[in-house]
């Protein structure tokens, strides 16, 4: 019994994280979705700011504490470890649902594309980025990133497989390709409001803050590995001679019986 309500309580917390990343396209893209980035109610300039920053501080913090492995190990005395994952997943949805509740716009203008085919390109960025980001959870396990196979692994009486350290597409020219897609998505804007700026800006501090207590954890977790991979690889912009060594990696791969 306790093995089927994690599974539900798992698969909730996925359909509810699915729900807010769909409605995430639509808040950042501003279209479809009843209340987005760039809409709802134009209040005084000082409360827009104030509410909106500790709107954003909330997720980060959120986002940021529960993902560290102090936290998780004390986190997991409370709550049983094979829904700790789901749990995080949980938090984080409610996080980005207040975001988009109460966000508060600010209307400004600081950049409007006119010409069509740049605004065609930015677009086709907008949506690469999502892509991107989502084929990134993918490469590394996106049903363990999202908490399912913790929970599945165990209620069909198997061991859930120790971690793996791998470098599949993506990974072998950057080292964190989903913050790379969730980037370009936020940043592609052919009319760029103030409220999205100041979104994509702190989005950005947050991705750089995020990928130096999360490289920590790796070496942590995976040590020399990781340091040569974080030496080779570029962090958010690919590097040069990454292209070369996977073209070499490729066509060594080709060239074995």
């Amino acid at each position: 019994m306790g093995a089927m309500l994690s599974v539900v309580y798992a698969l909730a917390c996925y359909a509810l994280f699915l729900g807010t990343f769909l409605y995430s396209i639509g808040f950042v893209g501003d279209f479809i979705v009843p209340k987005a980035v760039d809409t709802g109610p134009v209040g005084p300039l000082r409360e827009a700011l104030i509410v909106d920053t500790l709107l954003l501080g909330v997720f980060a913090v959120q986002h940021s504490v529960m993902a560290r492995q102090g936290f998780k190990r004390w986190w997991t005395r409370i709550v049983p470890p094979p829904v700790e994952r789901s749990t995080y997943v949980l938090a984080a949805s409610l996080a980005l649902a207040l975001l988009f509740w109460q966000w508060r716009p600010l209307t400004g203008v600081v950049w409007k594309v006119a010409a069509a085919p740049v605004v065609l390109v930015v677009h086709s960025m907008f949506w690469l980025g999502w892509g991107i980001a989502l084929l990134s959870t993918f490469l590394i396990s996106h049903f363990e990133l999202f908490g399912l196979s913790q929970v599945f692994v165990p209620a069909s009486r198997r061991a859930l497989p120790a971690p793996q350290f791998t470098t599949p597409l993506l990974y072998r020219h950057v080292r964190h390709p989903l913050y790379v897609g969730l980037l370009l998505a936020f940043w592609a804007a052919p009319t760029m409001s103030a409220g999205h700026l100041m979104f994509a800006v702190a989005s950005t501090g947050y991705v750089l803050i995020g990928v130096f207590f999360e490289e920590r954890d790796l070496i942590d977790q995976f040590g020399d590995r990781y340091r040569t991979y974080r030496e080779q690889v570029g962090m958010l912009i690919p590097r040069v001679r990454s292209f070369t060594r996977a073209a070499r990696d490729d066509e060594v791969t080709r060239e074995m019986p």
